[in-house]
């Protein structure tokens, strides 16, 4: 899209638009976002990388905000990948506490809201305890909300959900023969989760980098040039404008 960034910084900025600015129809039923740019972000101001993590959160509230705006039912957010185990063990430690501290911080604020959070990924030795009782206490708390479905995609990897997904068939003794479409997506994390109508990803990179690779077929894509700090729901009602200009043909031809 080649987007400047917003305001926050005191850089270029584009015109801010408000939910009055977007269409009424069609409204994506599930939006995920690609949170990417947090360490360039940092780096811009000579902060450290845990810097840019910490100015992340507004862009996540707000961006939910946004999705209530519009009331989209749906949206899925990558906090954590199962390759961001890589990075340097003191930005990793920071990443746990930061997620730990950050769901005691805003858990009863999002319940307020109607936002239910749930959370996709694998729940292994890596995760510290503390975390995962956070993370269980928080998707008890909101587990009966609907306005919203919050998703985070924590120690999350595509290829690993698939893998898991394939397990779970060899598991259930599913014959070769039944293994199609369906039983596979009976088996990942959320069967439930409608398909992304749309993935947003910022910072100005093209890639997925292994997210929701089995859901993602037909999704729309969106990538933005601003850094995930300086994301605000302006970005995302922009990024739901330009979904509704795209006709979506899921294989087919349009008249």
């Amino acid at each position: 899209m080649g987007f400047e960034p917003a305001d926050v910084s005191g850089g270029p900025r584009r015109d801010v638009l408000t939910a009055t600015d977007v269409a009424p129809d069609p409204i994506p039923v599930h939006v995920a976002c690609v949170m990417d740019g947090n360490g360039r972000w940092a780096a811009r101001r000579g902060l450290p990388r845990t810097e840019g993590h910490a100015a992340g959160e507004a862009a996540l509230l707000d961006a939910v905000e946004g999705a209530l705006d519009l009331r989209i039912p749906w949206i899925t957010m990558y906090a954590f990948s199962t390759e961001n185990w890589r990075r340097p063990a003191d930005e990793v430690r920071y990443l746990m506490g930061f997620n730990e501290s950050l769901l005691v911080r805003r858990r009863d604020e999002l319940h307020e809201k109607g936002v239910r959070i749930r959370f996709a990924g694998r729940r292994d030795w890596r995760v510290p305890r503390r975390v995962l009782r956070r993370m269980d206490e928080s998707t008890a708390l909101t587990k009966h909300n609907r306005r919203c479905t919050l998703t985070m995609a924590f120690n999350y990897g595509g290829r690993a959900e698939i893998v898991d997904a394939v397990r779970k068939l060899v598991a259930d003794g599913i014959p070769p023969n039944k293994i199609n479409e369906k039983a596979i997506r009976s088996r990942l994390y959320f069967p439930d989760q409608p398909d992304p109508d749309l993935v947003v990803r910022t910072s100005g990179e093209h890639r997925i980098s292994n997210f929701l690779l089995w859901q993602l077929a037909y999704s729309e894509l969106v990538f933005d040039d601003v850094l995930w700090p300086d994301f605000r729901r302006t970005h995302l009602f922009e990024a739901v404008r330009h979904y509704q200009r795209r006709q979506r043909r899921y294989g087919g031809v349009t008249q």
